[in-house]
């Protein structure tokens, strides 16, 4: 099964010198998104292209939140593209239902960086847009209409493809 785990730069790097994707100390299973039954549903496709677009595009924005939540990292989302095994990657019962949480899977055992399909990220170019879109996050999740225009609008920059083997230019040069 294809996940897509969302990173910063600075989680990237980490995963790059560690060799591998872990959860958030102390959170358990390494969180990612995937075409889950509810992604499906929500998304009403049968492309599988387009459901793995859609959950990419939900594993971007998690990557916004880790933005809003880490001052420090470049303004850039990042999500990792990783093949795991199906039984490893399972949908959180208590967060099945929450719109909030589409795709959402926990990935059970190590992750290691090398497994990667590929990796996205934003061109340096949408760093603008990123950086209102995480200071907008919180006043947008609590239903302020203009800062989700402005969340939104971080959407409007697709990420950019690279493959694993650039990785040590993305993290090598701070962004």
């Amino acid at each position: 099964m294809r996940v897509y785990v969302p990173l910063t730069l600075p989680g990237l790097a980490e995963a790059h010198k560690t060799g591998g994707l872990t959860g958030e100390p102390g959170s358990g299973p390494l969180v990612a998104y995937a075409v889950t039954p509810a992604l499906r549903e929500w998304y009403l496709s049968d492309d599988l292209e387009e459901l793995e677009y859609a959950a990419l595009s939900r594993a971007a924005l998690a990557s916004l939140r880790l933005l809003a939540a880490d001052p420090d990292a470049p303004r850039r989302r990042v999500v990792v593209a990783v093949d795991v095994p199906d039984r490893a990657a399972v949908v959180d019962p208590d967060r099945g239902l929450d719109p909030a949480a589409l795709g959402e899977v926990r990935v059970s055992g190590a992750v290691t960086l090398a497994k990667a399909a590929a990796v996205h990220v934003d061109a340096g170019e949408a760093e603008a847009d990123v950086r209102a879109a995480a200071q907008a996050l919180a006043a947008a999740d609590g239903g302020d209409d203009d800062a989700q225009f402005v969340v939104d609008g971080a959407d409007d920059h697709e990420l950019l493809w690279f493959a694993t083997q650039e990785i040590p230019g993305l993290v090598g040069s701070g962004g």
